[in-house]
């Protein structure tokens, strides 16, 4: 039986919500294997850590630690909000053949390279992901400009 990706896009959007409060961009993450085990979890880091690269997907996968490359081939990355060029590129580099993300509405990243590649890709189109993602963008425009280098 495969994982419900309801649960998975549950987990990573507490991530999001958990950036959120400590004053980050609220973008969450879940690397979560056929077999349903959770093999890490993060959020958006870059105001909390200073950092460049410490988006959703990334801060997952170095919470994560360091996997057999076998492992990534039969994960999904849940994700609440569709992945930046950088993070699609770690998950193509790692394998990984299915990414669900929270929504699109916001944000669109880099599908087309995902579904190039041949990654599945799922939009869940969830209200939560949307509206927090909204409310971050419209009480810090500039830092969201920032984090996905805009002006």
């Amino acid at each position: 039986m495969a994982f419900d990706d309801a649960k998975g896009m549950q987990i990573a959007f507490e991530e999001a919500q958990k950036g959120y409060e400590e004053g980050g961009i609220p973008i969450g993450a879940a690397l979560v294997a056929e077999d349903g085990t959770v093999l890490g979890r993060g959020h958006n880091m870059r105001f909390q850590k200073g950092s460049a690269t410490l988006h959703g997907e990334t801060s997952c996968l170095e919470n994560a630690g360091r996997l057999n490359g076998k492992v990534y081939k039969n994960c999904t990355m849940y994700t609440t909000l569709s992945p930046c060029p950088m993070c699609t590129g770690a998950c193509l580099l790692y394998g990984i053949k299915r990414v669900v993300m929270g929504e699109n509405t916001n944000f669109v990243g880099a599908e087309e390279w995902l579904k190039h590649e041949g990654v599945e890709l799922v939009n869940l189109d969830h209200q939560g992901c949307k509206d927090l993602m909204k409310k971050f963008i419209d009480e810090r425009p500039e830092d969201w400009n920032e984090d996905i280098g805009e002006e």
